[in-house]
């Protein structure tokens, strides 16, 4: 495949062409940062799993996101994964039939559990989200507008699922959404660049690695969500 056939973020001349259609503008970064991680559970990074693939790397990024959020006090961290009765009662047909290897997803199984090297602390949200936005019949948006978010650093996996959903409901919900390339990942290699470059034309700004824990780690700290009782 050539260059100018590639669809992703290193093709020039495709960006050039959406630029010109008014597309990949970008969102920046707001006032009040949220993370969040998609999905990096045993179905997803463990490379037996039917959906399984090597997430290594990607597992690495989200330690060093994680480690630079955890530093701060306010920068919220939110986990995700997905799980469903073993009676599939809460599993619609619909869903079974298009995408069968959710009938694997089981509430309280191994699959479903996240990676232990994402420590996570009793304070950080788990999501079980039904659907592939994490936006999508959840309590996220709710946890976010309490804590006055409005840009969600959005890192796991599938790029192309998972990942491409989240952002697009963020949008769709006015949040801001920051994407580090190096942090995401898919089992495909080609759905992987070319959902990069749909996300960051259409819902999200995609960017370095570095530059998103530069960010985080030298952002100015933002102010105590004041709370009040009855």
């Amino acid at each position: 495949m050539t260059a100018a056939q590639t669809h992703g973020l290193g093709n020039r001349d495709l960006l050039d062409q959406y630029l010109a259609a008014g597309f990949a503008g970008r969102v920046g970064w707001g006032e009040r940062v949220a993370l969040l991680v998609i999905d990096m559970a045993g179905a997803w990074t463990s490379q037996d799993e039917m959906i399984g693939t090597d997430l290594g790397g990607v597992l690495d990024n989200i330690r060093r996101l994680l480690e630079v959020a955890r530093e701060r006090d306010d920068v919220p961290v939110v986990f995700t994964t997905m799980a469903y009765d073993e009676t599939y009662s809460d599993l619609p047909l619909a869903s079974r039939l298009k995408t069968p290897h959710l009938e694997r997803m089981i509430r309280g199984s191994e699959r479903v559990r996240l990676v232990p090297e994402l420590d996570r602390r009793p304070h950080e949200a788990l999501i079980e989200k039904p659907r592939a936005s994490a936006f999508f019949n959840t309590n996220l948006p709710s946890i976010l507008v309490a804590q006055r978010i409005d840009t969600v650093v959005v890192v796991g996996c599938s790029t192309s699922g998972c990942i491409r959903s989240t952002c697009e409901s963020a949008l769709d919900h006015g949040f801001r959404a920051i994407v580090p390339a190096e942090a995401v990942g898919d089992r495909s290699a080609s759905a992987h660049e070319a959902a990069l470059f749909d996300i960051n034309a259409r819902y999200a700004d995609v960017l370095p690695i570095e530059e998103v824990v530069d960010h985080i780690r030298r952002r100015p700290r933002a102010a105590a969500t004041v709370t009040t009782d009855g």
